[in-house]
């Protein structure tokens, strides 16, 4: 990719990228929300929506689940370990009745888990009436804070605060009703709604569960509109390219940015991605970092080798969150999606033309000198210096990170390691010497201008909770009440301007207060 500072880039291709990582954190096929664009942008136009409003719809139908990772350990434990799974059957139901929903979770929740655990884990969900409320506010607020990061309008931030709004008031997280609701999100649930029904359902009956909601979940011009030029809006994309589509239905002016800000949006995605599991907060922006410097020393395009590091995890959110934090061994099974993820982020940044040249790099990350690396199987000689710098780099950086199955490693022992791993030809010997050298450039001196008007005591708090503990735990780690990790939270939150525990995990994420 250049660097020239006066080349430009849609920003509505790379948005569309991350929209691909949506789709496989909900369990939905990808182009579901490219899918749901397209359609939202002709619904939108047959009722006439202003400028601004075509605007803002394209951007919160293609990102409408940009916070889908927020909570995706928290709902992994509330369905065995599989989170995927529970969005994926739960979305029809998700816009329909409390009893849609709550017959959907007597029916399949923890499905396949022993009699036991399903009961137990069904209790849980229906006997915490807040859960719901809970998950949906953070998922909205980790929405909001992504979109600002990658330079979207306040309206449409405030949109995506909204995403779970009913026509009716019903919905969540602030219950507000009719046009109190952003027209584009008014019009984004139908469009998603439509294209999932009409997928997965026969027509008749698709067309009976959206009748249905019409008053209810749904505003009923929009749901009128969608009936009406649903089908063709759809056809329009069954054989052509609906990449292309959605790019094209982009209401002008293009919104384009600076090639320098194109590491902004690729640290949102960063962002996204390590929300995905407490053990992997700060995971990919501290690869980048590492990987940067060691490309530096080593003559390497820095640029390249950064935002590689960046997108290098983004296939993480096609596995289930329980098994990124299983405490004990991985079933053979479980093996095979986690070499997958790779798979994944190949994927996906080979649709994005801006971020195609990274694809390759970023995807080799555990790939080795041997073969015995994954996707692929690749071997040195197919190995460039930059995909053997990129694997060191994350090698060491998960090394110094905690994991469920063990404790952080000392830089010591991680450079052991990695030492060891040259000695048997896994990873590549200068690569590794480039990255210990930078690692020990990295040394972070003890800061004194906490971001937010942070004390010391708070920013301790704030590092304990991101890493996934909970009131006690950080009560016992600090030996004060967990009254007063209660009252260190609030004022947190007071001061962070955040309202949720993702949301506050995104900030010291954001602010570099995590992994150090």
């Amino acid at each position: 990719m250049s660097t020239a500072p006066q080349q430009q880039v849609r920003l509505a291709d790379l948005l569309s990228a991350i929209s691909l990582a949506t789709d496989l954190g909900t369990g939905q096929p990808m182009e579901h929300a490219l899918r749901t664009c397209h359609i939202a942008m002709g619904l939108a136009r047959a009722i006439g929506l202003s400028a601004q409003d075509l605007f803002d719809t394209y951007y919160v139908s293609l990102l409408r689940f940009l916070g889908c990772t927020s909570e995706a350990s928290a709902d992994a434990a509330l369905n065995g370990g599989d989170e995927l799974a529970l969005y994926k059957g739960l979305a029809p139901s998700l816009m329909g009745s409390p009893s849609e929903v709550i017959g959907w979770m007597v029916r399949h929740l923890a499905e396949g888990r022993p009699p036991f655990t399903r009961a137990r884990l069904l209790g849980s969900a229906l006997t915490d009436p807040k859960g719901a409320e809970r998950s949906f506010r953070a998922h909205c607020e980790v929405g909001r804070m992504l979109a600002r990061r990658v330079g979207l309008s306040e309206s449409v931030q405030h949109a995506l605060d909204h995403a779970y709004e009913r026509w009716d008031g019903k919905g969540l997280p602030n219950g507000i009703a009719g046009e109190a609701i952003p027209v584009s999100c008014r019009v984004a649930i139908v469009a998603r709604d439509y294209e999932l029904l009409t997928r997965m359902k026969e027509p008749d009956t698709a067309t009976t569960f959206l009748r249905e909601r019409k008053g209810r979940a749904y505003e009923p011009r929009v749901l009128e509109a969608a009936l009406e030029h649903g089908p063709r809006l759809t056809a329009q994309v069954e054989e052509g390219s609906v990449w292309d589509a959605v790019l094209e239905a982009e209401p002008g002016p293009q919104m384009t940015i600076d090639d320098a800000h194109v590491d902004d949006v690729l640290t949102a995605f960063a962002h996204f991605v390590d929300l995905k599991s407490p053990y992997l907060h700060g995971h990919s922006t501290g690869v980048a970092e590492l990987a940067e410097r060691a490309a530096r020393a080593s003559g390497i395009d820095p640029t390249i080798l950064r935002r590689a590091a960046l997108v290098h995890d983004l296939g993480r959110v096609a596995v289930p969150s329980g098994i990124w934090n299983k405490e004990g061994p991985l079933s053979e099974g479980q093996w095979e999606q986690v070499r997958l993820h790779s798979y994944f982020t190949h994927r996906i940044l080979t649709r994005c033309g801006p971020l195609r040249d990274l694809a390759e790099v970023a995807s080799s990350h555990h790939e080795r000198m041997d073969g015995s690396g994954y996707h692929r199987g690749t071997k040195a000689p197919s190995l460039s210096p930059e995909a053997r710098l990129l694997a060191a780099a994350d090698a060491f950086r998960a090394m110094t990170e905690r994991r469920p199955h063990r404790e952080a490693l000392s830089s010591s022992r991680a450079a052991e390691e990695l030492e060891r791993s040259c000695a048997e030809r896994r990873l590549d010997v200068q690569s590794v010497r480039a990255v210990l050298q930078a690692a020990g450039e990295s040394r972070k001196t003890v800061r004194s201008d906490w971001p937010a008007g942070l004390t010391d005591r708070e920013v301790e708090v704030l590092r304990l909770l991101a890493s996934g503990r909970s009131n006690k735990e950080i009560a016992r780690a600090l030996t004060v009440a967990p009254k007063t990790v209660g009252h260190h939270v609030e004022h947190i939150y007071a001061k962070i301007q955040v309202s949720t525990r993702p949301g506050a995990t995104l900030f010291a994420i954001e602010q570099g207060l995590v992994g150090v």
